[in-house]
């Protein structure tokens, strides 16, 4: 086994279990919202952690695909990078300072990014027009996948999924600080 057939595996994995995890908390949040108050509190104290450590995973995972895998990132991937980047500074600043407004400029980058990700998975799957993907006279189609795992899962289902897990994460932490 090859590391970036590895590292495919290991993020593929937790793009399962992170799914499974998003289902869950919607549907309690939902359904049994006043139930499992204590859950909510918890995701809510550790938001902004959980936000960090997902925007690290997801910052580190995206650079390991283009700078060791030697994946060519499309227009769209770069988009995302630019929504995703920043938050794991910001993010990072702000557990360190224990900053309790950067929750909202979070969710922000997160919504967008998340759109965007979302846009491209959808493009991918060849459910809207794909769009002309050339970044600076060149660059890899959006449309091209160089991952495929469990028959879903690609690197814009991986980035949806991580700016999914932000949102949820800052918006718990938004609601237990009172900032939304």
């Amino acid at each position: 086994m090859t590391i970036i057939s590895f590292i495919n595996s290991a993020l593929s994995l937790l793009v399962v279990l992170s799914n499974i995890l998003l289902i869950f908390v919607v549907v309690c949040f939902i359904f049994f919202r006043k139930k499992l108050n204590s859950i909510f509190d918890f995701i809510g104290k550790n938001g902004l952690l959980f936000a960090f450590i997902v925007s690290l995973v997801a910052t580190l995972g995206s650079l390991f695909y283009s700078e060791i895998a030697g994946y060519e990132p499309c227009k769209l991937c770069w988009l995302q990078r630019i929504f995703m980047y920043p938050q794991t500074i910001l993010l990072g600043i702000a557990l360190w300072r224990k900053d309790r407004n950067i929750g909202l400029y979070g969710l922000v980058l997160s919504i967008i990014g998340g759109l965007i990700a979302g846009y491209h998975y959808v493009m991918q799957l060849g459910l809207v027009p794909s769009l002309p993907c050339s970044a600076v006279g060149y660059s890899v189609s959006c449309t091209q996948r160089f991952v495929l795992q469990f028959g879903y899962i690609t690197m814009p289902m991986m980035a949806f999924t991580a700016f999914t897990l932000i949102i949820v994460s800052l918006f718990f932490y938004n609601l237990h600080n009172k900032n939304i």
